[in-house]
């Protein structure tokens, strides 16, 4: 399958995660942002057709009442948990992360408890405050980290990414730090934003993505790295790539690609970037309601240096 046809279409911020027991976990954003579905398949190109399980809809008021997005599902101290964002059907924007916790091992059928809002550490007064979404959690050299995208100051302003440790899998164990805000024009175009950040790893290096920009045809990747061995809570450590390691390719019609997470391939070791994309530029009313954003699959190749490249 390459990279320019649909995984699975009408499917944004697709999530892609393979299990110990062998299959393939998709979930993504559904075109009604109302639900979170969840299929399985023992191969990649199985998850298009494989049977979808709604496992949570969203409220009739309150939080979680409105804007279901971008979940992910995570398998961490033995159980399920599925991270996602939503708001509320009198604000809509305001958007907070929440955490369910499947009630067994099978996360299509066994049902899920609903664990609340992701909880700040103790102290944190900043944390989830303000519009805060697309969290992502990763493992490194024994420790849990939160990745997640808040803006600061309302509406209207820049979209940053942060990092913490973890407690448990509903609460941060540190104060956030912030990875990364948008220093360059490709993270400026409509919306001041860094979004969707995914985590690979690589020959002693770390490697954090992000999407940037509105979510037309300027939405595009970010790359931020960082030496496995230095303090992933330091700043200094992390450097941001000068320009979009995947936009938008005009010749082969993918446009705005971005909001991307990693998985391997059916051999266990090839590493795949799961993304989404339009298959045209022009798009009547808000981008945000156009529901053709498909999910798509690429190869991860290296450059000499070891960095991640991402083709078409």
């Amino acid at each position: 399958m390459g990279s320019t046809q649909a995984l699975v279409e009408q499917r944004a911020d697709p999530f892609v995660y393979r299990h110990s027991d062998g299959y393939y976990y998709f979930t993504g954003s559904v075109p009604t942002y109302d639900r979170i579905e969840l299929r399985k398949s023992r191969t990649l190109e199985g998850l298009a057709k494989a049977e979808t399980h709604d496992v949570w809809f969203k409220h009739d008021k309150g939080p979680m009442s409105q804007h279901v997005w971008a979940p992910e599902l995570h398998y961490l101290d033995g159980k399920w948990y599925i991270y996602f964002a939503a708001s509320e059907v009198d604000d809509i924007w305001k958007l907070r992360p929440y955490v369910l916790e499947c009630r067994g091992q099978d996360p299509l059928k066994d049902g899920w408890k609903e664990l609340g809002q992701m909880q700040a550490a103790d102290g944190d007064e900043k944390s989830f405050i303000d519009f805060s979404l697309d969290a992502t959690v990763f493992e490194h050299q024994g420790k849990r980290y939160f990745c997640w995208a808040e803006k600061t100051g309302g509406q209207f302003a820049a979209s940053n990414l942060y990092l913490a440790e973890m407690e448990s899998p509903i609460k941060l164990k540190t104060a956030q730090f912030m990875l990364t805000t948008p220093d360059y024009d490709w993270e400026r175009i409509g919306f001041w934003v860094n979004e969707g950040p995914a985590v690979i790893k690589h020959q002693g290096k770390i490697y954090i993505t992000f999407s940037a920009s509105a979510t037309g045809a300027c939405y595009c990747m970010g790359m931020m790295e960082a030496d496995e061995n230095a303090d992933l809570m330091d700043r200094n450590s992390w450097s941001k790539s000068r320009y979009p390691v995947l936009q938008t390719d005009y010749e082969k019609r993918i446009f705005g690609p971005g909001h991307n997470s990693f998985t391997v391939a059916e051999d266990g070791k090839t590493p795949l970037c799961i993304y989404h994309a339009r298959d045209y530029e022009e798009i009547v009313g808000d981008p945000l309601y156009d529901p053709n954003r498909h999910a798509r699959i690429m190869e991860v190749k290296f450059d000499a240096a070891g960095r991640p490249l991402f083709s078409f």
